[in-house]
């Protein structure tokens, strides 16, 4: 299988969310995640945010879905780039407060550097947090 195919797989694993569980055949032991955004300020490890991903879909907001806009692959970075919308409602325990209702809509951007063994080696999540927690009803 080729690093983009590998690439979407863990894309579409982590965003389902399957957690760790479902996405760790795809990603180099310790591959380091980073992200300018404060609710990931803590996380740092890709195993780390397939985490945070899978309690925020299963428990704050179950049933977030996402749309794909666009993905692309650089062969001489072997970096993909996944352009989507997350469609999330607080519905669920979680969160830094109790159910609000309220729903986002949050665009976002991953940017996945892949190793030769054609395995997840980084990850960027580019997003507008402040944005989102607001939608949510999380802050002003």
């Amino acid at each position: 299988m080729s690093a983009f195919e590998n690439a979407r797989k863990f894309f579409a694993a982590c965003e389902t969310p399957l957690g760790w569980a479902g996405c760790s055949e795809f990603v180099e032991p310790g591959a380091p995640f980073s992200a300018q955004s404060e609710p990931l300020a803590d996380v740092t490890t890709v195993e780390g945010y397939c985490e945070w991903m899978h309690g925020f879909g299963t428990v704050t907001a179950p049933g977030a879905t996402y749309t794909l806009h666009s993905e692309s692959y650089d062969e001489a970075t072997r970096t993909a780039t996944f352009f989507a919308t997350y469609h999330a409602t607080h519905s669920g325990e979680g969160g830094p407060v109790p159910p609000t209702g309220q729903s986002t809509d949050s665009e976002y951007v991953y940017a996945v550097t892949m190793s030769e063994n054609d395995k997840v080696a980084s990850m960027i999540k580019i997003w507008n947090a402040p944005w989102a927690m607001r939608e949510l009803g999380w802050a002003e």
